[in-house]
């Protein structure tokens, strides 16, 4: 009865327990369809998203290669068509030098190019690696107004750059990549500002505010701090009266491959990789970059970039505190900084404004047997150039009577000048504490007299022996033309098992210095230094062993450190950085 009554609930039931469970059934497969159905259309959204993006990019990629091919190809004409007419007029020595001299300049185009690709290559693999070292503000400064202001005179502009207030010289960091950054925006701003333009630069510092939006890991920064220390913000500021940029440019001045296309840029050489690794390089350091800019009114960079502090230099300066230092400035700014300097030092700065002032005055002095222990030489003079006064001065104390130039302009191009008129030191501008300081205690303690020249270019190093490790024949002969100039005896070795072999057959100190390739047949630079360093001799540890290769990326100098090198030297080979590397170490 039971059973009749359940098979007759179950016959009149519209649903019966099949239907509802295959109705659960279709329910939820429609479910899972439709959410199957919305994941596939994300990735879809996903996938078009992707291929847009791969689209623009290979568009880029592209449009960067047509412009790289015409950027290389203008310097590489330079090159050959100057070493063509070179050749056509080998014996005319002033065609010639006029050709060596662009050859040059379009050389080094090509190596900037060069390392702008290489550059944004490592930053978008991931593989760029900061350095951290400690480097002086002042050096920093410096080398920065030495590569740009010839640029700037070239072009007529009125480059002014100033230094706000400094808590800290001694920084830890990496100081290359700074140069880089500080170096191309103001690059920039020569290239597309139209000559006699302004250009002022601006660098100052101050604590790093608790706000600050480090993008970088703050941890870095405090790990290379000295105990007790504080970070301080390097504040730049660079503006021009240029071109200016576009607002719709603005907002991809820091793509990749990006450059502003007008007719007063079409001359303009560059890559469009400038920006974008100013910009990669300044968020690893965990600072900020801003920009404003008006089309033809110009552009203003702001960059704040925190850094770590180094420990002071211990050496204390052998001032002639509580003395009279004669300072000749017409210009107030100047004359201000000097004096504000030189009373922090513990000086008395007496300023004059004209150079016969500074003549009758320093007459009156030795007259009555109160000399001045120095004369400050700034920039203009009321009534004379700087030099003339100079002259007069060394007349009238004698040659031993300090006198420093204290300015903005090119040593090397004034340097024989400066000398003949009488001037014993040089200090450039901007002007830093440490350098005035320790210049004028350096000349007033008789210690030794800087012409602030750099090494002696006629150094004789007749008496010291070289090992030079280097497989290119080519290369060995631009290296053998450098050092053959010092007089130094140069042996050679074609791979590192040679040199290996040379330095153990050696008498113990024999070999003063070592210049040793990288990537080698046979035996690498990295493998000869280590077996160089295991050698059972005081020399093998103490000898001075220089990486000379084409490596120039910061994991290619933690490499040859590793290996047991003690400098990095870059190829292609820089004589100037040549000439310091042998008159630092072989000068004793």
């Amino acid at each position: 009865m039971a059973n009749s009554e359940i098979n007759q609930k179950q016959y009149h039931n519209p649903t019966s327990l099949t239907e509802q469970s295959m109705g659960k059934d279709i329910g939820e497969d429609s479910t899972g369809c439709l959410e199957r159905i919305r994941l596939l259309e994300q990735q879809n959204a996903a996938l078009e998203e992707a291929l847009q993006e791969a689209r623009d990019a290979n568009q880029a990629k592209s449009q960067f290669l047509s412009s790289m091919s015409h950027d290389i190809r203008t310097p590489m004409n330079a090159i050959v068509g100057m070493v063509s007419i070179a050749l056509s007029h080998i014996d005319e020595k002033p065609r010639v030098q006029d050709c060596l001299g662009k050859i040059q300049t379009a050389s080094a185009h090509l190596m900037s190019l060069v390392n702008d690709v290489l550059d944004m290559s490592r930053i978008d693999s991931g593989r760029m690696s900061l350095r951290e070292e400690a480097f002086s503000l002042a050096d920093l400064v410096h080398d920065i107004s030495v590569v740009v202001r010839p640029q700037a005179v070239q072009r007529n502009h009125n480059l002014q750059m100033e230094i706000g207030t400094i808590l800290q010289e001694n920084l830890v960091g990496d100081v290359l990549r700074l140069r880089q950054i500080l170096v191309n925006i103001i690059g920039n701003a020569v290239k597309y500002t139209p000559d006699g333009g302004e250009i002022r630069v601006r660098l100052s510092q101050c604590p790093v505010p608790a706000e600050f939006p480090m993008a970088g890991s703050p941890a870095s920064i405090r790990e290379s701090l000295v105990p007790g220390s504080e970070p301080v913000l390097l504040e730049f500021q660079c503006s021009d009266n240029g071109i200016g940029m576009s607002r719709e440019f603005l907002d991809r001045i820091f793509e990749p491959f990006e450059r502003v296309h007008s007719a007063a840029t079409s001359k303009i050489e560059g890559t469009g990789l400038g920006m974008s690794i100013v910009k990669n390089l300044v968020d690893r350091m965990g600072g900020r970059i801003q920009v404003e800019s008006r089309e033809g009114e110009g552009s203003r960079f702001d960059i704040a970039i925190p850094l770590a502090t180094a420990p002071q230099d211990a050496k204390s300066l052998n001032l002639p505190t509580g003395q009279t230092v004669l300072v000749a400035e017409s210009l107030e700014e100047p004359a201000g900084q000097m004096a504000a300097i030189l009373q922090d030092g513990g000086l008395q700065p007496l300023r004059m404004q004209a150079g016969l002032d500074a003549v009758t005055w320093l007459t009156e002095a030795q007259y009555e047997n109160h000399m001045p222990c120095a004369l400050l030489l700034g920039q203009e003079l009321e009534d004379m150039s700087v030099l003339e006064l100079a002259r007069h001065v060394r007349q009238l104390a004698g040659m031993d009577f300090p006198i420093l130039l204290v300015s903005e302009a090119d040593w090397a191009q004034i340097e024989f000048q400066a000398s003949r008129a009488g001037v014993n030191a040089f200090v450039p501008c901007p002007l830093f504490q440490s350098r005035l300081l320790g210049t004028l205690a350096d000349l007033t303690s008789h210690r030794h007299q800087d012409t602030g020249s750099p090494e002696d270019m006629e150094a004789d190093y007749s008496g010291c022996h070289i090992l030079l490790v280097e497989d290119n024949a080519l290369n060995q002969e631009i290296a053998l033309e450098l050092l053959s100039v010092t007089g130094a005896n140069v042996q050679v070795a074609d791979d590192g098992a040679q040199a290996v072999e040379l330095f153990a057959a050696s008498p113990e100190g024999y070999f003063d210095l070592i210049f040793m390739d990288v990537q080698m047949p046979v035996m690498d630079g990295y493998e000869a230094t280590r077996q160089i360093r295991a050698m059972p001799r005081q020399d093998a540890r103490d000898i001075w062993i220089v990486a000379m290769t084409a490596n120039a990326f910061v994991e290619d100098i933690r490499l040859s450190q590793k290996a047991g090198m003690n400098e990095h030297f870059s190829k292609p080979l820089d004589p100037g950085h040549l000439r310091e590397i042998l008159h630092r170490q072989l000068r004793n």
